[in-house]
Parts: C-alpha cells; structure tokens; sequence
C-alpha cells in the first residue's frame, strides 16, 4: 500500500512527521479487519496535537449504514500531563437505536463497556481513558409527521494507548478494537478469534463513491 497522503496527515507548520508517527500510521494502513467495516482516511484535524492522522469508517449492510464514526491519532514528542504519554487515540461512534433499546435506562453503561470491553478482549494497554455516552431521540410533526420515532448513540470517547518497542503503540490492534466496537454498536456478532474474513484498509475512495 502507498505511503499516507500528505493531505491525510496533520504535522503542524509544515514540518516532517516523526519516524513514529509515522510508523504507527503505516500499522493503521496495513491493519486487517472486518469486512463489513468500511475505513477510509479522512482530513486529520488540525489543533488537537503536533501530529495528527484520522480514519472514518461504517458498518455497511448493502446500501445501509448501521453505525459510523472516527478515529484520530494523536502525537505529541514532547508528551502531553492529561494523556500520560505521547499518543492519544480519540474517537466518535453513531448509531440508530431501536426503541427497545433505546429506553433501556443503562444503555449508556453498557456502551462504555463495549468500548473498554473491546480493548480488553485484544489484551491491549491503555491509559486515562475518558468520554461521554449521549443517547438522543428524534420525533417528526407537520409535514414530516409521517416518520417514526426515531433514536440515536453516541460515543465520545479517548484513551492513551500504551507505547511498545521503540515507543510506538500497536495502533493496529487498536483499530481492530474500535472495528469490533463499531459492529457491536451496529448489532453484528463478534467476530471469531482468527477470523479469517478480513481486508486492509483501501486506498482513498474517489468523488464517485459513498
């Protein structure tokens, strides 16, 4: 796979990025996931650290979207006190509720769970994990009346992920985590250990595609 776009990357007045950096950004490229997860690269935002890269990713079931979100890598050489350490990864998930669901009073512990669940269960360290979970309803009047009800998740979240050798994360694995958090949010079941059925990252789609 080619090497990041510039485009793609946020590394502050102009400057190289850092070897680890962009060595943890290669690992999210070359990452193997669920296939019926969607990733793509997407602007990095550009005051949140030095260096920054983002991925944006959908559960896909046909045409449908059952859940969205972002991923954002975060570097700071110089470290930062609220992170504990050089890497943040920061992210937003979304998805459609059904009502039952939805009107269950601990949902918002439950998807906090999921999150923290799905690093636990690839073995993953991390650290000053922090974040909001926000359940919405929508309803329609008027001209639109004829809508159903409808309810939304919302994860906010971030977590420093503990560095390896040469100080760099296993930004991979991490991915993977948020992978399998994305399809439990959109009701998929858990992919097996060793699942085979996986694909890398794709390049950037074009202006035609979703």
């Amino acid at each position: 796979m080619d090497d990041p776009k510039e485009s793609d990357l946020h590394t502050g007045e102009g400057e190289a990025a850092p070897p680890v950096f962009r060595t943890a950004v290669d690992a999210l490229r070359s990452a193997r996931l669920r296939p019926q997860v969607e990733v793509e690269p997407t602007r990095a935002p550009q005051r949140l650290a030095p260096y920054a890269y983002a991925l944006e990713a959908a559960v896909v079931d046909g045409e449908q979207d059952l859940a969205d979100g972002r991923l954002v890598l975060l570097h700071d050489p110089a470290g930062h006190d609220a992170w504990q350490g050089t890497f943040r990864l920061v992210t937003l998930v979304r998805a459609e509720l059904e009502p039952e669901m939805a009107a269950d009073p601990l949902l918002p512990e439950v998807c906090w769970s999921w999150l923290t669940g799905a690093l636990q269960a690839r073995g993953l360290g991390y650290g000053e994990p922090s974040g909001t979970v926000t359940r919405a309803s929508s309803h329609y009047f008027g001209g639109l009346a004829s809508r159903p009800a409808a309810s939304q998740i919302e994860i906010r979240a971030s977590w420093t992920p503990r560095e390896g050798l040469g100080g760099v994360p296993d930004t991979a694995a991490h991915l993977a985590s948020w992978c399998d958090l994305l399809a439990q949010v959109a009701g998929l079941p858990p992919a097996g250990p060793g699942d085979a059925s996986v694909v890398t990252l794709p390049q950037r789609r074009g202006p035609q595609s979703r």
